[in-house]
């Protein structure tokens, strides 16, 4: 139950304007290492260097462009070209050719048909650079969209793409049955949106539960499946079924968001698992950070414990 109520007082965070203003001007000052922990930074180079680091500790990466629900379509324009400056900066700098899209970024919410120029945009990039690009998971109303936009894409030949479910939906299963299908690439999450009873498990036992179930199907049916969770039982179950059907470690990854749980991540990369790491940076940090608080109560006692330290 608390861990319902901190998700949804901390949705409602995510969507003030005036927090997100005040954040975007003082929030990642230097001395505020509450949001650092979780964000690389403002700044592209702030960025390149975080996957450097985490590189250096045997992990991969993906970087995360932060920001959503643009209100025009100059903005999506503005997005989808800060993208390509960024891969085209990636491999100069050793980065991993990996990199993660919100589509309502892109124009999703203003014209759909100029959010599907703009992906496809991002993906000839993808195809001459030799890049991944994961197409994020939004809150329920973007669902559809996405997965509507993903099949376009598809049937256009593009490959370099792939996409997110999430198991707290009721919905997902059935998604993944069809992806797997397809031999689209999947990110199974958990879910970091409050959504209703109507769509979504209201139970974190019932979200777990099936996590569980897809998890598997995506390990034994799936194309290069991602298992995101910081949940030591579900990285267990993972090994375990890997284990049971002889799925080497390098036909798999876990993933895992930059920040959280650097224990568990540096034992998957000691036992020899492929770990790939969420990177996100940018001076639209502000919800993204709110939503990672919601997941856990013990995200807000950490920061709670950063602002006392910094008074």
């Amino acid at each position: 139950m608390l861990d319902a109520v901190s998700k949804g007082f901390f949705h409602v965070l995510a969507r003030s304007r005036a927090l997100k203003r005040l954040a975007s001007r003082y929030g990642m000052a230097k001395h505020a290492s509450f949001a650092r922990r979780f964000i690389a930074g403002e700044t592209t180079d702030e960025a390149l260097a975080a996957c450097r680091s985490v590189q250096g500790q045997g992990m991969l990466t993906t970087l995360d462009l932060l920001g959503e629900s643009v209100g025009s379509l100059a903005e999506a324009d503005a997005a989808t070209r800060a993208y390509l400056q960024l891969m085209e900066q990636m491999a100069p700098a050793g980065v991993d050719p990996n990199i993660s899209v919100k589509l309502t970024q892109l124009g999703l919410d203003v014209d759909r048909g100029i959010c599907v120029d703009n992906v496809r945009r991002i993906l000839e990039a993808a195809k001459r650079l030799d890049f991944f690009v994961r197409i994020d998971m939004e809150n329920v109303p973007c669902v559809q969209p996405t997965l509507d936009v993903f099949d376009v894409i598809w049937q256009q030949q593009y490959r370099e793409a792939g996409v997110v479910l999430q198991s707290a939906l009721h919905r997902s299963e059935k998604d993944l049955e069809r992806l797997n299908a397809m031999g689209a690439r999947v990110r199974l999450v958990k879910g970091a949106y409050k959504e209703s009873r109507s769509v979504a498990y209201a139970k974190k036992a019932d979200v777990d539960r099936a996590y569980s179930r897809m998890m598997r199907a995506l390990l034994l049916h799936g194309t290069c499946p991602a298992i995101a969770t910081h949940d030591p039982a579900m990285v267990a179950e993972a090994k375990q079924i890997a284990s049971e059907h002889n799925i080497p470690r390098d036909r798999f990854e876990f993933q895992m968001l930059f920040g959280i749980r650097r224990d568990l991540q540096a034992s998957l990369v000691k036992e020899g698992y492929r770990l790939r790491i969420y990177v996100p940076y940018g001076r639209e940090w502000f919800p993204y950070f709110m939503r990672r608080l919601g997941e856990r109560p013990a995200n807000a006692l950490f920061v709670a414990r950063s602002l006392m330290a910094e008074r």
